[in-house]
Parts: structure tokens; sequence; C-alpha cells
């Protein structure tokens, strides 16, 4: 499981960061969240293989978020080359975002007249005050465009679990934006605990049974010997979260699913950096910057570690910089200053902080 990073940037894009984009890998398949401009451009620059791509999740539609949509769907689904017998994938990419991106979609590829080669299927999550049916669109279908996207209402103000399957889930909650916004919560299943080999080895020698048994009892298969000794698997231990939050001044929602993360990436797109950056406004204080990124809807650093305490996660990432914030690989001085904007969120979270750049990978 690692996140890989495509564009770290908000509103504009700069010459070292591209709009909002990560690739979350899960095994042998992909998951994107948010598909800012030019991010199949970034996909091709990076590790991440654009076949991998099996969902996309959609935090809002602002187009920073959602304008490289329609082009990676043109390389990913155009289906040029094909596959060989029996390695196709039956599954359709699937997407899932807020009450409009189906309309989005099914608009770009119709008026640009675009064919797809393979299927995909737009699930929405609506609140309360949404329409609960329709597709906010009077088009049709595009022919690639699957019928049965869902409508997925909200229980008790959160959409839980909107896909599942043995190893991992996804559930979701609305943040505070200027726009209607989604954080997203990843949460693997219970997984196999540490096993030492020595307390099985004196069983399967008196009955002998060979240690490639080990192998079962490591999965969580419990084995009975012929002495009727059962040997059982070491207790399972809690999976892994990831919380991925769109743009926010205010995520409190999603707290109740994203309590004790393992990793929290959360937007930091204003800092108040006197002595550091040096076109900090004389006229500024911490005070003013937080409540102009709150009047845009958005955090600053010290927002982002509040946060990261609160649910008690084991990691912050922070992401989703203004555009004056270059690379902390671009040069010292931008080194410097994304070196202040991590000091911000230490200060109120006083955990590790990992500042995001374009192309970065962390490992879970």
């Amino acid at each position: 499981m690692d996140i890989t990073f495509l564009g770290t940037a908000s509103a504009q894009p700069s010459s070292t960061r591209n709009h909002s984009s990560l690739a979350l890998r899960l095994g042998s398949d992909v998951w994107l969240f948010d598909c800012g401009e030019a991010t199949q451009h970034q996909i091709q620059k990076s590790t991440v293989k654009m076949g991998r791509i099996k969902k996309i999740f959609i935090t809002h539609t602002h187009g920073d978020h959602i304008f490289g949509i329609i082009p990676l769907l043109s390389s990913r689904l155009n289906g040029a080359g094909g596959l060989a017998a029996g390695h196709e994938d039956p599954r359709p990419l699937e997407i899932y975002g807020p009450y409009g991106t189906r309309a989005y979609i099914r608009t770009g590829l119709t008026y640009t007249h675009t064919l797809l080669n393979s299927p995909y299927v737009v699930h929405e999550l609506r609140t309360l005050s949404d329409s609960q049916d329709g597709d906010n669109t009077n088009l049709q279908l595009n022919p690639a465009e699957l019928p049965n996207g869902r409508n997925i209402l909200q229980v008790d103000g959160l959409w839980e679990a909107i896909f599942a399957d043995a190893s991992v889930s996804i559930s979701a909650a609305p943040i505070l934006h200027s726009v209607p916004c989604i954080g997203y919560v990843i949460t693997e299943a219970p997984v196999p605990g540490k096993m030492d080999p020595t307390q099985y080895t004196d069983h399967l020698t008196r009955n002998n049974v060979p240690r490639s048994v080990l192998g079962r009892i490591q999965r969580g298969e419990s084995i009975e010997l012929l002495d009727g000794t059962i040997l059982q698997p070491p207790p399972r231990r809690k999976g892994r979260k990831l919380v991925i939050l769109g743009d926010t001044h205010d995520p409190s929602a999603i707290a109740p699913l994203a309590m004790d993360a393992d990793l929290l990436i959360h937007e930091a797109t204003n800092a108040h950096l006197p002595g550091v950056d040096p076109n900090t406004k004389d006229s500024d204080t911490y005070e003013t910057v937080e409540a102009r990124a709150k009047s845009r809807g958005h955090s600053t650093p010290q927002m982002a570690g509040v946060f990261a305490r609160r649910i008690r996660a084991k990691k912050l990432v922070l992401n989703h910089f203004s555009s004056r914030y270059g690379s902390a690989y671009q040069c010292q001085e931008a080194m410097y200053i994304m070196d202040g904007i991590r000091r911000l969120a230490v200060s109120e979270y006083g955990g590790e902080v990992i500042n995001a750049e374009d192309f970065m990978s962390i490992y879970v």
C-alpha cells in the first residue's frame, strides 16, 4: 500500500506543482483521488501505471480537482492495443464523486465527441439537499457509460462502506469548503498477526507434518493434527487506515470515521511565515491569514495540525499548497519556506509531518 502524489498545488499550477491528484496503490490496483488538469501527463512521468487505475474518487468539482478526468478517461478507456485473450479485466472503471460528477463527465465526453472502448460507471454521493434521483443532465448516457451508477444517500450524515471487499473498504463524509466537498477514509480489513514458528515446530515434528502448513496458519487457518492438537493462527491485527481530505476549512464531520488514522492527508493552502517567506506582508498576522484561508474554504498548517491531533493520526501529510510555495527541491529558499510550513503544523500536532511534493511516494 503506497501513495504517489501527482499534483500538490491549489488553484493554479506552478512550474514545480501540478493540479491536485494522488494515486493510492492497493496490491495491483490503483485508486486515483482527484484528477486535476494534466493528471495524465503526471502519470506518464511517474511510476503509476494508467492501466492499473480501477477507481477514481473526486472530492469536489472545482476545476483544479476534476479538469483532467475527460482526457484521462480518453487515454485509460480507449482500448488501444487491447489485451490478450484470457487477460481481460471484467471490472468497469468506477468513478465516485459529489452530485454533478456524472453530468460533468457525460457532457465533456458528448461535446468532445469522445469514443471510449471500455466501460465506466459513475456513483454519486448525495447530500440531503441534493436531488435524490436523476443525473442533473438531459443528455443520454455515453455509449461507454453503464446505467447502474448508484446515487448513494447519506445515513446519519455519512456515506459508510460505499465500496467494500474482503481486504479493504472506503467510507466518506462531507467536509466544509466553499462548495460541496468530500473526505474519504480507506480502512484495511484486519490482517494476520505476526507468527512465531517455534510455537508450532514441536507439534509439527511430533505429527510428521511438513513446515509448509505454517503458511496456511499465517493466513489465518486453524490446522487440526493427527493427535487432535489444533494449531491456532496468531490473533489478527488491526488493518491500516488512511484519511484523504479534499479542500476544507473544517473537516469535523469526518472525525468519527477518521479516528486513529495511520496517515492523514490534509490541505495547508495558506501560511503566515514572518522571517521565513520574504513575500510575507507586514500587515498580516497568523490570525488574519487563518481568517482569509477560512473565508475561501481552506486551511493553514496549524489547522491541519489541530485536526491531526484531534483524530490521533499517526502521521500527517500536508498537501494542496498555494502556488506561491514552490517545491522544496527547487532551491534553498523554497526548502526553507516549506520547512517553515511543516514546523507550523508540528507546533499544533507534535507528531511526524511531511510536506507533499509532486511525484513523492509514501509507503504505509
